[in-house]
């Protein structure tokens, strides 16, 4: 990862030898968190798994390759805060300002992409029509409160990166509802957020999580006290304050699932504004 764009000149040569030298050592912090997902269909023939390995040789695959930051955190569907789930994020860095991601289920080689998150600065974010702002959550939370982490960078880089991703938004869409069906991408796309205050995200999701990548939340909160919390655009995390956006499914089949989640857990302004649904 480009932390040198992500954090400030005096201290980039620093952070980027301390982040050598943990890659030479530690590698990328993967290959621990499994897919829950089955996908149907036989097994890759000969001929398959020959295709694959020769395409993996000769082929160049710049936008993949670019992909080179993983972060690891939760989402929940906008409008029912009670389904939630783990997000691993492998992202490339555009520029200074916007940041791309591809998000899995998993960190594994068969893991299931479920969806895509865009990342921008403060200053693009304020630019934005406010109800293109709906669309779009705050990382104040999520970098404050630990449950964004980097894994596989040592703290020092880690809390570089965090600084910078604080007063950041991100605008998420999961397409494959993984935590809901375990074979094929059914329904249509999804508006995830992020959390906004302690007590929103299930404490075994959490702890589940530190323990499986060996990161430890609680710790990361309080490394991370020094971090100036900036103030939250009003336009960002619009659930918050009664107006929930999500695309109905004309399915069902993505509905039914969630219409059981549906207040539960949710503010009172939350539950009145689920109708409003485009």
């Amino acid at each position: 990862m480009d932390v040198c764009r992500f954090s400030h000149r005096s201290a980039c040569n620093k952070i980027a030898v301390t982040l050598l030298g943990s890659w030479l050592i530690a590698g990328c912090a993967g290959n621990n968190t499994h897919s829950d997902v089955i996908a149907p269909g036989a097994g890759k023939e000969p001929l398959t798994r020959a295709l694959d390995t020769g395409a993996a040789i000769l082929q160049d695959r710049p936008p993949i390759e670019a992909l080179n930051a993983y972060l690891d955190g939760f989402h929940f569907y906008n409008g029912h805060m009670k389904t939630q789930m783990e997000a691993h994020h492998y992202c490339a860095i555009l520029n200074e300002e916007v940041i791309q991601c591809v998000i899995y289920d998993g960190n594994v080689k068969d893991a299931k992409l479920m969806g895509v998150e865009y990342i921008i600065s403060a200053p693009l974010f304020a630019k934005l029509p406010e109800a293109e702002k709906a669309l779009w959550h705050s990382h104040v939370h999520e970098v404050k409160s630990g449950q964004l982490v980097a894994p596989g960078i040592p703290e020092p880089a880690e809390h570089a990166l965090m600084e910078k991703l604080v007063g950041t938004y991100g605008k998420t869409w999961h397409t494959w509802h993984t935590d809901l069906h375990k074979d094929l991408p059914y329904g249509v796309p999804q508006l995830m957020m992020g959390f906004t205050a302690d007590g929103q995200i299930d404490p075994r999701l959490a702890t589940e999580r530190d323990k499986r990548l060996g990161v430890d939340s609680a710790e990361k909160k309080a490394n991370r006290a020094d971090i100036k919390a900036p103030a939250v655009d009003p336009g960002a995390d619009a659930w918050t304050k009664g107006k929930v956006v999500q695309i109905q499914d004309p399915t069902g089949s993505q509905h039914r699932h969630l219409e059981s989640s549906k207040g539960s857990g949710s503010s009172g302004s939350e539950k009145n504004a689920h109708s409003n649904k485009p």
